[in-house]
C-alpha cells in the first residue's frame, strides 16, 4: 500500500492546544449598560441641538461613537464637521459618567469569567468605548487585572475587526481559534471581518433574528445562560 502523509493543520490552528479563546464586548454583553449609553448619547445630541427617537439611537449602540454620531447625523440630513463629533462625543462621555452608577453586572457575568478562568480558558474584554468609560467594569466584574482593549488603542472601533484582533494578539491565540460574545450586529460583522467565530446574547436588545442573520452561530438569553451551554462552544470544565 502507498505510504499516506499527515493532512497539514488549518492555518493558525494549534493541535496541541485545541481550547478556544473567549473574546467578549462589553456593554449588553457583560454589563448592563447599552440603555444607560442610549439616554447618554439622547441627551448629548439633545445639547448639540439634534433630536432623535432613542430607538434610532439604540440601533447604533455598538459602533464607535464618531460612527455612531456620522450615521445618526445622515438620518437627520445634517452634515457634521469634526469637531461636532468630538463635542458630541464628550457630551456623552460626561452623561454617561453622570448616570455609571446605575450601572450592574448582567445575571451570570461574574462567574462565567470565573468559570473560564479556572478551566484554563483564555479570555479578553474589547469594547468600542474607550479606556477611561470601560476600565471601572472590570472591578465591576470582579476581574480589575483582565486584558482589555478599547477604541482608544486602536485605529478603528466596531465594526471593524481591529479590537478583536488585538485582543487576539495579546492573549496570543489566533482569531481563527477565537469565539467573540456579544450582543450587537456590529460586534458579530466585526467577529466575522476578523475571522473568528460568533456568539450572540439577547442582553443588549437585539433580537434573535437579527443576531443570526449578523453571524451568531449560536444566541444566548444573556451570560448566565451561556454559562450554562458552554460546551456548545467547545469549553471543558475541569472534573
Amino acid at each position: 500500500m502507498a505510504g499516506t502523509t499527515e493532512a497539514p493543520a488549518p492555518a493558525g490552528w494549534d493541535y496541541e492546544d485545541p481550547r478556544p479563546a473567549i473574546l467578549f464586548d462589553l456593554d449588553g454583553t457583560l454589563i448592563d449598560s447599552v440603555y444607560v449609553h442610549v439616554l447618554a448619547w439622547a441627551e448629548a445630541l439633545r445639547r448639540g441641538g439634534i433630536e432623535l427617537s432613542v430607538w434610532r439611537i439604540h440601533r447604533r449602540i455598538g459602533m464607535s461613537g464618531g460612527l455612531l454620531v456620522s450615521a445618526l447625523a445622515r438620518e437627520t440630513g445634517l452634515e457634521l464637521t469634526a469637531d461636532d463629533v468630538q463635542r458630541l462625543a464628550e457630551f456623552h462621555a460626561l452623561e454617561y459618567e453622570r448616570q455609571r452608577r446605575s450601572i450592574t453586572v448582567l445575571p451570570g457575568a461574574r462567574t462565567l469569567l470565573r468559570t473560564l478562568t479556572t478551566s484554563g480558558i483564555p479570555w479578553a474584554i474589547a469594547t468600542s468605548g474607550n479606556e477611561a468609560g470601560a476600565r471601572p467594569a472590570l472591578d465591576l466584574l470582579g476581574a480589575p487585572g483582565a486584558v482589555l482593549v478599547t477604541r482608544d488603542q486602536v485605529r478603528y472601533a466596531k465594526p471593524d475587526p481591529d479590537l478583536f484582533l488585538v485582543a487576539a494578539e495579546r492573549l496570543g491565540v489566533p482569531p481563527a481559534r477565537c469565539v467573540v460574545v456579544g450582543d450587537s450586529i456590529w460586534d458579530l460583522l466585526a467577529a466575522q471581518r476578523a475571522g473568528a467565530l460568533a456568539v450572540g446574547l439577547l442582553s443588549g436588545g437585539y433580537g434573535r433574528d437579527e443576531l443570526e442573520r449578523a453571524g451568531a452561530y449560536r444566541v444566548y438569553e444573556d451570560p448566565a445562560d451561556l454559562l450554562a451551554h458552554l460546551d456548545e462552544l467547545g469549553v471543558r470544565r475541569p472534573l
